[in-house]
């Protein structure tokens, strides 16, 4: 396997490159990657990936020295400086003292307080998801793994509840567009929709090619008119205490606005989408876990973090080098694009003893799969809660699950998701 293979999103469709990574963090733990052009979408310049836990760490927590604002986030350069105005206003896209501004606005939905009037509905929509499966004998998890972000989501946003799937479809579109399975998705029914619902319908693009022959980029905003059409629709009257109300009264700008929603309806479902399926398979890989987890319950919270740790729903996130500088004894240049992996720091031999084993005790257990720094995800206590009850309830409901056929990655070089995680409850379901 070659240097490039890192950027090729056809690479991850069988498997996250694990034993490059690791070669690559013995020999050479900054380098250099090109950006071939795929699928439709243009070569890019290249750009430096960061493969050691150190580094990663230092990198995400210098916004001083290597910038989420001049570029964003994605690896891909925003297609048009138009785009790139506009993704900048996303707090994922800001540096402090602009990013500590507007995660002040929102950070008030996700203190202990809160989580903790909302623990208890989640419990109980985990319990029902996960006894559905139990009750039918056999599901795709990744389904139903799908549908608690989005669920928990909807109630946080004031979403109504027959809208739902258009959150699935957005996050569809944006998390998958790199594969054809997803990047069209379409999958909420009109009639079936609340009227703010059919409206954002009326506003849905034909996505495609620009007339330059490019492919449109589904983050952008003429990709998200939709999405943004319904935003303001419900912002006209949010929720009391939701987050659209905080967002409304935050003294936000319109773009700030939007990619605000952007952030909760995509980035906030996204970490589910992966973990759930993926920790899930990870643990029906590992058979004596899922048995030790039956028998010591207690090992429920640090198993959540060995599977975030060990199956990094995200797998990288760009920086921009705001000046000349050298990391890993590479000279970096001051514009360019440096991308760190949290794929490869959690597996960092460095800081992880055995660090391809499974280990549901594993202590300490510092991933970095919520990121570091000031852009530490600001959901990681929302998306605990919901990985710890889903599998609670899997161990309660389910003691016999196992694979029902062979799991489906999606194609991606950036989300470690799957498309496909047949199951079926076994003989010990009940």
């Amino acid at each position: 396997m070659t240097v490039v293979e890192v950027f090729t999103p056809r690479t991850y469709a069988t498997d996250v490159p694990y034993a490059l990574f690791r070669e690559l963090r013995a020999t050479r733990p900054v380098c250099r990657i090109d950006e071939p052009a795929v699928d439709g979408w243009p070569a890019g310049p290249g750009y430096w990936a960061v493969l050691r836990y150190a580094d990663v760490r230092h990198v995400l927590r210098s916004p001083d020295l290597y910038s989420s604002h001049l570029g964003a986030t994605q690896i891909r350069d925003p297609d048009t400086e138009r785009d790139l105005r506009f993704v900048r206003s996303m707090m994922l896209n800001q540096d402090p003292p602009e990013h500590s501004r507007t995660r002040r606005v929102v950070a008030a939905a996700f203190t202990p307080r809160v989580l903790g009037e909302l623990a208890a509905a989640i419990d109980a929509r985990a319990r029902e998801l996960v006894g559905e499966v139990a009750e039918r004998g056999e599901a795709d998890f990744v389904a139903v793994a799908a549908d608690l972000p989005v669920w928990t989501l909807a109630r946080v946003m004031g979403v109504p509840e027959e809208d739902r799937r258009l959150l699935q479809d957005w996050a569809d579109r944006i998390i998958g567009y790199q594969d054809a399975d997803h990047a069209a998705a379409s999958t909420a029914d009109p009639a079936l929709l609340s009227p703010l619902g059919r409206f954002a319908l009326e506003h849905r693009p034909a996505l495609g090619v620009r007339p330059d022959g490019r492919p449109v980029n589904p983050r952008s905003r003429e990709a998200l008119a939709d999405m943004f059409a319904y935003a303001h629709a419900l912002a006209e009257r949010p929720e009391p205490g939701s987050i659209m109300a905080r967002m409304r009264e935050g003294g936000l700008s319109r773009a700030e606005f939007e990619n605000m929603f952007f952030l909760f309806a995509v980035a906030g479902n996204e970490t589910l989408r992966n973990g759930i399926p993926g920790g899930l398979l990870t643990l029906l890989r590992h058979p004596d876990a899922f048995a030790r987890l039956q028998r010591q319950r207690e090992l429920i919270a640090p198993a959540v973090e060995e599977m975030l740790r060990y199956w990094p729903p995200v797998m990288n996130f760009r920086r921009t080098a705001t000046a000349d500088t050298t990391l890993g004894g590479q000279r970096i240049a001051r514009g360019e694009k440096v991308v760190v992996y949290h794929a490869s720091a959690n597996r960092d031999e460095t800081v992880f003893p055995d660090p391809d084993r499974f280990d549901i005790a594993r202590t300490p257990n510092d991933h970095l799969s919520f990121g570091y720094g000031p852009h530490f995800c600001l959901g990681a206590r929302l998306a605990r809660l919901q990985m710890r009850a889903v599998l609670r309830h899997v161990l309660d409901l389910l003691p016999g699950l196992e694979l029902a056929g062979e799991p489906v990655r999606l194609v991606s070089n950036f989300q470690n998701g799957l498309k496909h995680l047949p199951v079926r409850a076994g003989g010990r379901g009940r």
